[in-house]
């Protein structure tokens, strides 16, 4: 049986298996990326794919704590349609 590997939402602090969570990268050059991945070289942070969770990011900029960078509307915005998605 393999180990499943957790990670916590930055936004609401639960643990949930990772390929539940979407990551937002820094990449090197400090560009932010949405990773599907989850491969991507760089600092990451996992955000659960919810609407509600997603507009509480925006609103209490904890993505932008957890990378240490602004976060532009358009990470916020593809972060919503990756959610209508699923």
């Amino acid at each position: 049986m393999r180990k499943i590997p957790m990670r916590k939402c930055v936004v609401t602090q639960e643990r949930f298996p990772k390929k539940e969570l979407i990551r937002v990268v820094r990449t090197p050059e400090k560009a932010i990326e949405v990773d599907l991945t989850g491969k991507k070289n760089g600092h990451g942070a996992y955000v659960s794919l919810n609407k509600k969770t997603i507009a509480l990011a925006r609103k209490n900029k904890a993505l932008d704590r957890a990378l240490e960078m602004e976060i532009p509307t358009a990470i916020y915005d593809q972060l919503e349609e990756l959610c209508e998605d699923e």
